[in-house]
């Protein structure tokens, strides 16, 4: 069972969807790569509309023409753990937004096995 102390860090990654990693989603290697290092989870988040740097909009709307729906990857785990990631995010992440913040975990479980 993983543990996190109540003071934990969450990393939050905002790529694109079309943004690729020796050909798959790299969210998607992220995610991968977090579970590699036994970090607490990941969860990927899609985004209907957004915008990023370059101030271009990308929306899921029928007429739009995006097909680089704004996609967001949250790891929560202790700081050193979270730590061990960042090398890898600052090689491959070649467009999009990182943030690291430091959030109070109240309530984090796995079930035992099945009920």
């Amino acid at each position: 069972m993983v543990k996190i102390s109540a003071n934990a860090c969450l990393l939050r990654i905002h790529l694109g969807e079309s943004d690729r990693l020796y050909g798959r989603p790299l969210y998607e290697a992220i995610v991968l790569r977090a579970r590699e290092l036994h970090l607490a989870g990941a969860t990927v988040l899609r985004g209907t509309m957004g915008f990023g740097a370059r101030s271009r909009i990308h929306s899921a709307k029928v007429l739009s023409i995006s097909n680089d729906l704004p996609v967001i990857v949250e790891i929560i785990d202790r700081r050193e753990k979270i730590d061990a990631l960042l090398p890898y995010l600052e090689e491959h992440v070649m467009d999009g937004l990182v943030t690291l913040e430091r959030v109070e975990v109240i309530h984090y479980r796995a079930k035992s096995g099945p009920r």
